[in-house]
């Protein structure tokens, strides 16, 4: 008898256990769910960004290259003006040494 009795007091305790369990169980499963949904959150979060960076590079590419050519049309425009300015200054000069040669025949 004493075998059934502890039998039954240990039956008791592990049913006892067995009802706790099930109950944390049931809050680890909302857990489990609520942190489910907030990966699925991030995860959403985590693509769009990547879309929107993926995007913002795209057009920093873009701008870099564009800057590229300005830089390369100003040099050129740079160089233009120095060529002209001394295309100015030699007409300037033999300007002045026409306009010499010209006073001396007329002496």
């Amino acid at each position: 008898m004493e075998s059934l009795y502890s039998k039954e007091k240990r039956l008791e305790t592990i049913l006892d256990k067995l009802k706790s369990l099930s109950g944390s169980t049931t809050v680890q499963t909302s857990e489990i769910e609520q942190l489910s949904e907030e990966k699925n959150q991030l995860q959403s979060e985590k693509i769009e960004l990547e879309i929107k960076y993926n995007d913002l590079f795209s057009k920093y590419n873009e701008l870099k290259i564009r800057i590229k050519k300005m830089d390369e049309e100003q040099k050129k425009a740079k160089k233009t003006q120095d060529q002209f300015n001394q295309d100015i200054d030699e007409l300037g000069e033999e300007t002045e040494s026409l306009v010499e040669e010209i006073e001396k025949w007329q002496i």
